[in-house]
């Protein structure tokens, strides 16, 4: 066949970070040079966005009753050159599909943030922020290395008109309010406190956080009130519809990001929402995806060493408001154009890392780390 067929295996096309991530890239490919498939392994349910990526890619296979045998079998009649799992080790993943080896390259992407430890995988797309060169020899893949981040964005995604009031949402109508909408998991202790500190320092500030369940809520509260700051200083806000979770942001002043394991879409939720997040820099790819989203961005600064440098920051911030202003200016001028929302760019990065990895496979070549140039 003329074309590089690939094949993006998942069980989350729906409703889900990961495919609210993806779908553009799958409009998006080059179908001059790329003949795209997607094997869906969850359920099926109706959603508009499961719609959309059915029609995003050229043929789209319902393989959730197929055994991982069955599957791996499909593709390889398919003549699939390129399998990607778009899941790793989450829920629901079906990793016995690619050790049965259905494709001459088989790729981790976007689903997983480490390593597989398998060499039935053979690449991890990677940025140089979530991977540095010196902890290339604890992953089992190549490494291809994306020159903006590695995290693909939908640039269609969509901002509800109306915001609610602060008093709508719960929130103080004055003071500062600082947001993390991760899933409550990944907030731990040490980092915790750090943001009971800075409630502390910034007065008549309240922190926004997003209600996993009714226990977790109240944990937290607990917590808070363990450490001296009042529980009604946290506000939790309950899931609802992306583009009007996308319109809320604009009611908080700044996203604080978790360690060790950090926002990943949320963060771009934000970023794309206008909304600035503060990140730590951890040591490992689950907590370097901050750093790497916020200079795609256009916001570097907004990634810092340590805790130290972080709760300073934070509190210059909370105390300057012309800074946080010209943040929030900058991030709604360059959405249009940074690199983070360029879905267009991004895909051409991918597809040029593609065509490195089949071309090495039809050499005869073993996989190998590389970078890819910027597109042009």
């Amino acid at each position: 066949h003329e074309r590089i067929r690939i094949a993006y295996v998942s069980g989350d096309f729906r409703p889900h970070p990961v495919a609210f991530l993806i779908a553009g890239v799958f409009e998006h490919h080059d179908r001059a040079r790329f003949e795209t498939i997607g094997v869906s392994l969850g359920a099926a349910g109706e959603s508009e966005l499961r719609t959309r990526i059915a029609g995003g890619l050229e043929r789209f296979i319902d393989a959730r009753a197929m055994t991982d045998f069955d599957v791996a079998t499909m593709l390889r009649k398919l003549e699939v050159d390129i399998a990607v799992d778009l899941m790793g080790f989450t829920e629901g993943c079906r990793t016995g599909i690619f050790a049965h080896r259905p494709a001459p390259v088989q790729v981790n992407y976007l689903g997983y943030p480490g390593t597989m430890g398998t060499d039935a995988i053979d690449y991890i797309l990677a940025d140089r922020f979530v991977i540095l060169e010196a902890q290339a020899q604890y992953y089992a893949e190549s490494i291809a290395t994306l020159p903006d981040s590695y995290q693909c964005n939908d640039s269609k995604r969509r901002i509800a008109d109306i915001a609610p009031t602060r008093g709508e949402a719960g929130l103080p109508e004055q003071g500062f309010v600082f947001c993390c909408f991760n899933n409550n998991f990944k907030i731990a202790p040490e980092m915790f406190s750090l943001w009971m500190d800075l409630l502390r320092e910034v007065e008549g500030s309240a922190l926004w956080l997003l209600e996993n369940d009714a226990s977790a809520a109240r944990a937290l509260k607990r917590e808070a009130e363990a450490r001296g700051i009042a529980a009604e200083r946290l506000v939790f806000a309950a899931r609802m519809k992306t583009p009007e979770h996308l319109a809320r942001h604009k009611l908080a002043d700044l996203f604080l990001d978790t360690l060790p394991y950090g926002a990943h879409t949320t963060a771009s939720d934000a970023l794309y929402a206008g909304l600035p997040v503060l990140t730590c820099t951890g040591e490992t790819f689950a907590g370097r995806v901050g750093t790497s989203l916020v200079n795609a961005a256009g916001v570097p600064e907004l990634a810092v060493p340590s805790r130290d440098a972080y709760r300073a920051l934070a509190l210059k911030l909370a105390r300057e408001p012309g800074t946080l202003r010209a943040l929030k200016t900058r991030l709604a001028q360059t959405r249009e154009t940074c690199a983070l929302f360029d879905t267009a760019r991004i895909t051409r990065s991918l597809e040029s890392a593609y065509v490195t990895m089949i071309e090495r496979a039809r050499r005869g070549l073993p996989p190998e780390s590389f970078a890819v140039e910027e597109p042009r």
